[in-house]
C-alpha cells in the first residue's frame, strides 16, 4: 500500500491532521469519508480538490466514502459564509446526487468487487427518520454549547460578521458530527477528509464519536486552493468552471487551465493531476528553463481535461485552441461543431448577412467593406495583396475572390482574420 499522507504531503495537499492519523492508516485498509455539497447538479473545479483526495485515498489501497449532504444541504453550512443560503427540496437534492455520482465515477471506482471499492451515501437517508427529541436526547446532550461556540465558523458569525446565525445553521456542526458517528458505526469509518474550513465541523464529529462510543476517530484537511494573487480559485468572469460540459464546455475548461499563471501551474500540476513526483519535478524544472513555452500549463490542461471529459474531447479542445492562437489549418476549423466554434469566437465582432447573398455569390472585398472589417475597398485590396487577410484560416490570394455558401463553416459561419489577432465572424441567416 502506498503511503497516503506522504502522497498528499509532497503534493501540498495537507493543512491539518489530528495526531494518530498516520498510525491509523498504517494498520491496513482504512475507511474515510468526504462530504460533498449537492446544491447543483454538477460539481465545479473547487470540488475537484476533495475528489482528488478521495482518488488518492483509493489508489493507496483504502476505501473512500463520498457523502452527498442531502440533509445538511437542506440547512446550509455556515463555514466561510456570512449569510444563510437557500434551502433545496428533496427531489432537487436526489437529482443532484445522481448527477454528482456520475461525475465522480469518472475518477473513483464505485463498481469493482475490490474491498476498497468506493461507496456513495446520502445523509438524508439516515437523518429523515430522526426525530428532534431523539436527536436532542442522544446527540445534543453529548456536546456542550460552549464547545460549539468555540469553533471559528460560529464565532465569526456571532461577532457581527453578516446577519448573525439562525438556530438551524447552529445545529449544522452537530448534524455533520452525527454523520461521522453514523458512518463510524455502520461502515467502520474512522477518518473524515475535507477542506481546511471544515476543521471545526470534522473535529466535532471525532469528539462526538469519542463521547458517544468511546471510539477513536481522526481528521485530515487540505488547504483551500487560491490563485497566487490571493483571489478565489475556480472563478472566471462568467462564473464557476463546472465539470459538466453543459455549463462549461471542454474547450473553455481546457482554456482555464491553459491560462493559469506560472506559479499557479506549479501548484495545480501537483493537486489536480495523477502524475507521479518525478514526472512533476521534471516538468517544473523544464518549465522554469523556458517559461515562455508554457509547457507546464499545456500538460496541466491536457491532463485535467482528459481526466474530466475524455481524451477525444481534450484533443478537440487542443485543436480549437490552435485555431485561434496557433497555426491550425482550415480543415480543423471545418471539423468544429457549432457550439465550440461560437465559444472560440465569443466576443469577436459579428456581422449578419442574408443567406441569399451567399447562394448567389458575393465579392469578398464588398462583403468585408460592408461588415466594416476594412474602412474602404482600397484598404482591403492593399492588405489582401500584402498577404494579411485570411478567410477560414486560408490566405485570401486574389482581390477578386468571390465567396459562396460553400465557404460557410457549419453551413452558417465565415471567419475573417486581419493580421495575427483580429477576427470577425460573419453569420449567414
Amino acid at each position: 500500500m502506498k503511503n497516503f499522507v506522504e502522497e498528499l504531503r509532497w503534493r501540498g495537499m495537507i493543512h491539518d491532521m489530528t495526531p494518530g492519523t498516520e498510525e491509523c492508516l498504517a494498520e491496513g485498509m482504512a475507511t474515510a469519508y468526504l462530504g460533498i455539497d449537492p446544491t447543483a447538479d454538477s460539481l465545479h473545479i473547487g470540488h475537484l480538490v476533495g475528489v482528488m483526495i478521495l482518488k488518492h485515498f483509493q489508489m493507496c489501497g483504502h476505501r473512500p466514502i463520498a457523502l452527498v449532504g442531502g440533509a445538511t444541504g437542506m440547512i446550509g453550512d455556515p463555514s466561510g459564509k456570512s449569510a444563510e443560503r437557500n434551502l433545496l427540496d428533496e427531489a432537487t437534492l436526489r437529482h443532484n446526487q445522481e448527477a454528482i455520482k456520475k461525475q465522480i465515477g469518472r475518477l473513483i471506482d464505485f463498481n469493482s468487487t475490490a474491498p476498497n471499492a468506493a461507496v456513495m451515501v446520502n445523509n438524508y437517508d439516515w437523518t429523515k427518520e430522526l426525530t428532534f427529541l431523539d436527536f436532542a436526547r442522544n446527540i445534543g446532550k453529548l456536546i456542550t454549547v460552549n464547545y460549539m461556540m468555540a469553533k471559528d465558523s460560529v464565532k465569526k458569525r456571532f461577532s457581527g460578521e453578516g446577519e448573525g446565525m439562525s438556530f438551524t445553521e447552529f445545529t449544522y456542526q452537530l448534524l455533520q458530527g452525527y454523520d461521522f458517528l453514523w458512518l463510524y458505526r455502520n461502515y467502520g469509518c474512522r477518518i473524515q477528509l475535507g477542506g481546511s474550513d471544515q476543521w471545526g465541523n470534522i473535529t466535532t464529529g471525532a469528539e462526538l464519536i469519542r463521547r458517544a462510543d468511546g471510539g477513536e476517530a481522526f481528521a485530515l484537511t487540505c488547504p483551500l486552493v487560491k490563485k497566487a494573487d490571493g483571489t478565489k480559485f475556480g472563478k472566471t468572469e462568467s462564473g464557476n468552471v463546472w465539470l459538466d460540459a453543459r455549463y462549461t464546455s471542454p474547450y473553455k475548461f481546457y482554456q482555464f487551465w491553459l491560462n493559469v499563471s506560472d506559479e499557479d501551474a506549479e501548484s495545480y500540476i501537483r493537486i489536480f493531476t495523477l502524475l507521479d513526483r518525478s514526472t512533476v519535478e521534471e516538468l517544473v524544472a523544464k518549465h522554469r528553463e523556458a517559461p515562455h513555452e508554457r509547457q507546464l500549463q499545456k500538460r496541466l490542461a491536457r491532463e485535467v481535461t482528459t481526466m474530466i471529459h475524455s481524451a477525444e474531447e481534450c484533443e478537440k479542445a487542443v485543436e480549437a485552441s490552435a485555431i485561434l492562437f496557433g497555426s491550425a489549418p482550415s480543415d480543423a476549423l471545418k471539423r468544429l461543431d457549432e457550439p465550440t466554434l461560437l465559444q472560440i469566437f465569443e466576443g469577436v465582432p459579428q456581422f449578419r448577412v442574408s443567406r441569399a447573398d451567399f447562394d448567389a455569390g458575393v465579392g469578398f472585398v464588398d462583403l468585408c467593406t460592408a461588415a466594416a472589417i476594412f474602412p474602404s475597398k482600397g484598404e482591403a485590396r492593399k492588405l489582401i495583396l500584402g498577404g494579411g487577410v485570411s478567410l477560414n484560416r486560408e490566405k485570401v490570394e486574389a482581390v477578386e475572390r468571390v465567396v459562396t455558401a460553400g465557404d460557410l463553416v457549419a453551413g452558417k459561419y465565415m471567419i475573417v482574420q486581419k493580421g495575427k489577432k483580429n477576427y470577425w465572424l460573419i453569420i449567414a441567416e
